[in-house]
């Protein structure tokens, strides 16, 4: 298992291409609320994930980092069992920030969330000697 949230949640990637970056997420005792749904925060960690895991694929990693700047999130329906599948596209992809929009929808495809995430893109510092 990897060691970092994506495997502690078993987030698996579907697609890494072309613009679209998708992955689907367990709805299980890891990713539930105490009521037994999938878990609000739990969304936002699989929506930020693709929207950072997206800008990384537009960017020169030798030279520049995606982080997170900002992510909101729409609850729109529950789900308790199965799995959600997240889908980001990117909406404006600059030379310092990217927003990327991700809806996430459970098995039967019915939207359970939609986010938006904009994506800071700064320079690496350089190490010192």
């Amino acid at each position: 298992m990897r060691d970092n949230m994506l495997g502690h949640l078993d987030i698996e990637f579907i697609q890494v291409e072309n613009g679209l970056i998708s992955a689907k997420m367990p709805v299980d005792q890891r990713t539930k609320q105490p009521m037994g749904l999938l878990h609000g925060g739990a969304s936002l960690v699989l929506a930020e994930t693709l929207g950072s895991v997206g800008a990384l694929t537009h960017i020169d990693d030798t030279e520049f980092v995606p982080v997170g700047q900002e992510i909101n999130a729409n609850h729109i329906k529950s789900t308790r069992n199965g799995f959600v599948i997240g889908t980001a596209k990117p909406v404006h992809l600059g030379k310092n920030s990217h927003v990327w929009e991700i809806n996430i929808t459970d098995e039967d495809g019915e939207l359970v969330c939609i986010s938006r995430m904009t994506v800071a893109i700064l320079r690496k510092k350089k190490k010192k000697v």
